[in-house]
């Protein structure tokens, strides 16, 4: 069977260059990061990338082993018992991600990715990135303290002790690492990490410059493992929470990553399809010696800056990664930990900042609030105490936004027919008439307070403007209005008709018009209906008078 390339199969394989030289390095060091030897990271950059590029839509996400994973799959490998292997446990781990993130897209949850808010997400990132630059600090100074939070880490600290020899390797590599990153040549910036593990592993290998430092050491024939996963029962049991969290995690950031991209690139993208991608993914990591992964935000800029035009530029990743793997086997021996740990340290801390923080502090102190409360759980808790801070956060935040609807009351700016809020412009309202707006869906969770936002609304009318006879409201804000709505919507008639005011609509959505002529709403309930709100107000006989609005002038609607 003859593989037709495409026509841009050029860029593609430049890109695909690019960007292994970058994943090298990361692989080798996100799966140390998570417990395994660096041979599993590999293997992660190998099938699975083929997989996505099959059934994604994405043409510049650059899927791999990624850092705040890594992290994730050493606490869960964590908690397995002595007898279960750490590779055993992550090819699990791999296959429940894959059949949980498969599920997902065969019941068409792509959705899922709204549960995690973009300040959860950024808290979780942030914190995460702090975790794990603090986790490598022991590894940079040769020590023996460990721990997945910061308590751990300090408790174990005395204990550790430290090597100024290996404390000198890492210090010597942040330096060049962070050095390379001022070159003026991209090219060279981007290969510094892959030329910094070539020269430590000569060095290592041929001077006795690394006596007493830790190295990864033999490792056994790359040769790609294809097999099943372990079957117990009880592993698979005691991981699947986890999975979940790390399967959610890598969707939602990858899906944030891809649809950026997207957006820059004016492309369209499918959530579906980048989900049952994913799912195949990290189905293929699992056959064949991987670990869970996830799109990367760094590999995926270069993806886009280096030229890929489709997803053949992954196949070409893989190609270049299989070549490294005939190479390295060797080498990786002589390895020092100290250099790769200086490549996570750097390559983490390379995006770290507290921007996001100071933004959302400034814009909405709620939000600002959960950024930091799941920052603080994943160095303080656990990563999934912090993911469900974050998703619990989110949605309470939601409800406790959405639980009250925001109503209204507007009126004419003098000489045109727009109809503004009158505590923000100088407007005019009809003394028979309060005009209202809607300013959201009618659902479950705002609902029952609608008739009180209503009434609330008409006393003002009366105390200021007269004595009314209708309520006019503005529809055009409400996208859809569930059953809970409509029945907020009838007890609003029968409040309204008791005080002797009489209910009308304007400018009702198509979708929304479609579900209450549906039931016979409008007839059965006698509401008169108008296309644009000028005309209702226009309906009644007197004249307009000035509203008492606190500002003379136009505000912000």
């Amino acid at each position: 069977m003859r593989v037709v390339l495409p026509a841009t199969w050029r860029a593609d394989l430049m890109a695909g260059a690019v960007v292994a030289v970058l994943l090298i390095p990361q692989s080798l060091a996100y799966a140390m990061l998570a417990g395994l030897p660096p041979q599993v990271g590999l293997y992660a950059s190998l099938l699975p990338l083929l997989a996505y590029a099959a059934l994604g839509s994405s043409p510049v996400l650059g899927l791999g082993p990624v850092a705040v994973l890594a992290l994730m799959i050493a606490q869960a490998l964590g908690q397995l018992p002595p007898e279960v292997g750490p590779v055993a446990g992550a090819l699990v781990l791999a296959a429940e991600v894959g059949g949980v993130l498969a599920l997902a897209a065969l019941l068409r949850l792509d959705a899922l990715a709204s549960l995690l808010s973009v300040p959860a997400l950024r808290g979780f990132e942030t914190g995460a990135t702090l975790m794990i630059a603090a986790g490598q600090l022991p590894v940079l100074l040769g020590s023996r303290a460990a721990g997945f939070t910061l308590p751990d880490l300090i408790a174990s600290a005395p204990q550790g002790g430290w090597r100024p020899v290996s404390a000198a390797w890492g210090a010597v590599a942040v330096l060049l690492l962070m050095g390379a990153r001022r070159l003026p040549s991209r090219t060279l910036a981007r290969l510094a990490p892959l030329l910094l593990l070539v020269a430590a592993m000569v060095v290592s290998a041929f001077t006795p410059a690394a006596q007493g430092v830790a190295q990864v050491g033999a490792l056994p024939t790359l040769a790609l493992p294809l097999g099943l996963p372990m079957l117990d029962p009880a592993v698979w049991w005691q991981l699947l929470p986890s999975a979940a969290l790390v399967g959610l995690m890598g969707f939602v950031s990858s899906l944030a990553v891809s649809e950026s991209l997207a957006q820059r690139r004016g492309e369209k993208l499918s959530p579906a399809a980048e989900m049952r991608g994913l799912a195949a993914a990290n189905l293929a990591a699992a056959l064949s010696g991987g670990m869970p992964v996830a799109g990367s935000f760094s590999r995926s800029i270069l993806l886009h800056e280096a030229g890929s035009r489709s997803r053949w530029s992954l196949v070409f990743v893989a190609v270049f990664m299989g070549g490294a793997m005939l190479m390295l086997a060797g080498p990786l021996a002589h390895l020092p930990k100290p250099v790769l740990a200086a490549t996570i340290l750097v390559a983490v801390l390379g995006g770290f900042s507290l921007r996001p923080y100071r933004e959302a502090w400034a814009y909405a102190r709620a939000e600002g609030l959960l950024m930091v409360a799941v920052t603080v759980a994943v160095l303080g808790w656990s990563i999934a105490a912090a993911l469900a801070i974050g998703v619990v956060g989110s949605v309470a935040l939601l409800i406790q936004r959405t639980a009250q609807p925001h109503v209204a009351r507007i009126g004419r700016v003098p000489g045109t027919q727009h109809y503004r809020n009158v505590e923000r412009y100088a407007v005019e309202c009809m003394p028979e008439v309060v005009g209202l707006r809607v300013d959201e869906s009618l659902v479950f969770t705002n609902a029952r307070g609608l008739a009180d936002a209503v009434l609330a609304r008409v006393r003002e009318h009366r105390e200021r403007v007269g004595e009314p006879r209708r309520v006019l409201m503005l529809m055009a804000p409400v996208n859809h209005i569930d059953v809970s709505g409509l029945t907020a919507l009838q007890d609003l008639h029968h409040t309204l008709a008791a005080e002797g005011l009489r209910l009308e609509f304007s400018e009702v959505k198509g979708p929304v018009l479609d579900r209450l002529k549906a039931v016979g709403w409008l007839e059965k309930h006698d509401v008169s209906l108008y296309l644009s709100h000028h005309d209702g107000i226009q309906a009644g006989e007197h004249a307009l008078r000035p509203s008492l609005a606190d500002h003379d002038a136009p505000g912000q609607l």
